[in-house]
């Protein structure tokens, strides 16, 4: 459709569009300088006609800067709201911006260089533009974008409002992002859009690690965030935890799956059902959640009575946040945000007060700008995770493929937690034994009582000569305990180790800590049935799993020592008197590796 036939002037200087709307049949558009010619076409003609109520005897309705730059003069103004069926007259005009001399108001034009389809969506003052009309398929065509130039990779042309009569809109400040499901994440940011064109520039490929259909994904609930705010994790195994701002457990998916999951709950895609709040993540919708933003640094003698909560809304004089962690809530030294509108504090004593808790502190010097990462999350590698700054995940989730970067900027990678399984098993049935292997045989002296210790157990507590209660010292006859031999690093952490007492018996001793020494294992926590001895020297080892099973499967994690551990296996189902249903004992050797390792009973029938 020509211009004439799609825009009007009242005689109250209102212009406005008249033509098909969006997605319809001949709907026009039209770039600024057109509209500029048109008008200035009308004022000079004799008389005015029709509905365009303009001619010699008016005002200037336009004024040109630039073929991308035009000024509404007073006595005229884009009629956004003209009361018809049509479209506003803004979504029809591109390539430039509109200043409206009367009230200030201005649009600015975005240009958007991105693949051809992609859904856009643009964070303005805190919150995601609700009318993404630039995103309309124009009729009779399959793919997204309104006045796109492929040639040359143009995927969306239109303007935007960024100053409402007079009063800029967070310093016209806008934040691009694509996020559709199947295709890479991505954001680009405007920190005040300028007169003229603007440049979004995003990708939008397909993410061959986003392959599961969303209606599967949507599923997937059991995946949680168990901390938001700041937590505490040791996922080096090094035994110092460093700082993050979540602890996500990731259930039993692959942290593939995981990172799919992450994405669906930020995802913000038009004309979907669930685009716009998949989630909520500290506070915020996920459409809107983008990570840290700033780290700030506090002067935590400054802080009122009242704690700040884990996470909660933040204000300042110059701008608004989410805080998403402060290392200490009663005497906060820093504190990480994702900034939502104006700017972060750039300088000491500026006072942040909590939205949520009222707590307020001072800062002690500017805010510092932090990476960000589309997904949040991080990028996976399809098999791993290259996790964003200050993203955490579970210790038990992680694997030594897997890379985190904390809150003190450290990058940190996890040890190989590896997993030795019995499958074949018969539950309440079977007794499960897995211990250090000696060529085809249980090694049973693979450890000792340490030489300064002897063990007395009376009504469930273990002591030591030296210990004390619930303590266990053993030294090795095999290894050199902690210096990198397998025992120093692949001991569970919890477990039960055996211990040959003054009558020959090997008892059982539950123990929920261990500890390496120079030469020893110390573990804590330790508990035993029954009232027994042994002295300073007697053999022990390690049993790795030693129970009654309690499923078709039995299982042990442990950090990979990158040396293979020798395991001897015995499993027992011996029936009950009269009762044929007993196997012959199954015993084999396996090994734990670098990938963990299994073995699978056999079931020969006792008869």
């Amino acid at each position: 459709m020509a211009i004439a036939d799609d825009i009007a002037i009242d005689g109250s200087g209102n212009i406005y569009y008249t033509g098909a709307v969006h997605g319809a049949a001949g709907a026009g558009y039209y770039t600024v300088i057109e509209l500029h010619r048109y008008l200035q076409d009308l004022a000079d003609d004799a008389s005015a006609s029709g509905d365009d109520l303009i001619d010699i005897t008016s005002s200037t309705p336009s004024d040109r800067s630039t073929d991308n730059i035009i000024t509404i003069k007073t006595g005229y103004q884009l009629d956004d709201a003209n009361g018809s069926a049509t479209d506003a007259i803004s979504e029809h005009l591109y390539d430039g911006s509109i200043i409206q001399e009367s009230d200030g108001t201005i649009y600015d034009g975005l240009v958007v260089i991105a693949a051809e389809g992609m859904d856009l969506q643009i964070i303005q003052n805190g919150a995601i533009v609700a009318n993404d009309f630039w995103n309309t398929v124009p009729n009779g065509e399959t793919l997204k974008g309104l006045n796109r130039d492929v040639a040359n990779g143009i995927s969306h042309r239109f303007m935007l409002l960024v100053n409402n009569a007079g009063t800029a809109i967070d310093g016209r400040r806008i934040i691009g992002i694509t996020r559709e499901m199947g295709k890479t994440y991505s954001e680009f940011k405007v920190n005040g859009t300028a007169r003229g064109n603007n440049v979004l520039a995003l990708t939008y490929t397909s993410d061959l690690n986003n392959a599961t259909a969303k209606a599967t994904v949507a599923t997937w609930t059991t995946v949680t965030n168990t901390t938001e705010g700041y937590a505490s994790l040791d996922i080096d195994g090094n035994g110092t935890p460093e700082p993050y701002y979540s602890e996500w457990n990731k259930d039993s998916y692959t942290i593939n799956q995981f990172y799919e999951r992450m994405k669906w709950l930020t995802e913000c895609a038009s004309g979907s059902s669930d685009g716009t709040a998949n989630g909520t993540l500290y506070g915020l919708n996920g459409n809107l959640f983008r990570g840290i933003t700033h780290e700030i640094p506090l002067n935590s003698g400054s802080q009122s009575v009242t704690d700040f909560s884990a996470f909660e809304p933040v204000s300042w004089t110059g701008g608004t946040g989410q805080m998403l962690a402060v290392d200490d809530v009663n005497a906060a030294t820093k504190m990480w945000i994702q900034i939502l509108t104006g700017v972060a504090p750039t300088a000491g004593s500026i006072t942040i007060t909590g939205g949520t808790s009222t707590a307020t502190i001072d800062t002690s010097g500017a805010a510092v700008e932090k990476p960000l990462s589309s997904p949040f999350c991080g990028v996976s590698t399809g098999s791993a995770l290259i996790g964003a700054y200050g993203f955490g995940l579970e210790t038990a989730d992680t694997s030594a493929s897997d890379l985190f970067t904390d809150l003190n900027n450290a990058t940190n990678q996890p040890p190989n937690n590896v997993t030795f399984t019995v499958n074949g098993l018969v539950s309440t049935e079977d007794r499960v034994l897995v211990g250090p292997a000696n060529g085809t045989a249980l090694r049973e002296d693979q450890c000792q009582v340490a030489a300064s210790e002897a063990i007395t157990v009376t009504t469930g507590s273990v002591s030591s000569a030296t210990s004390g209660a619930g303590v266990v010292v053993l030294s090795s006859n095999t290894e050199t305990i902690g210096t990198g031999q397998p025992t120093a690093t692949d001991t569970p952490t919890a477990g039960t180790i055996r211990v040959l007492d003054a009558n020959g018996i090997y008892q059982i001793i539950n123990y929920t800590g261990v500890t390496a020494g120079s030469g020893t294992l110390t573990f804590s926590g330790c508990t035993s049935s029954g009232s027994w001895t042994a002295a300073s020297t007697n053999n022990a080892f390690i049993s790795y799993i030693d129970k009654l099973a309690t499923a078709t499967t039995a299982t042990y994690t442990v950090v990979y020592a990158n040396t293979p551990r020798s395991l001897f296996i015995r499993v027992r189902d011996g029936g009950t008197a009269g009762d044929a249903e007993g196997i012959k004992t199954f015993e084999t050797t396996s090994t734990l590796g670098a990938a963990g390792g299994s073995t699978t009973v056999i079931r020969t029938t006792d008869v």
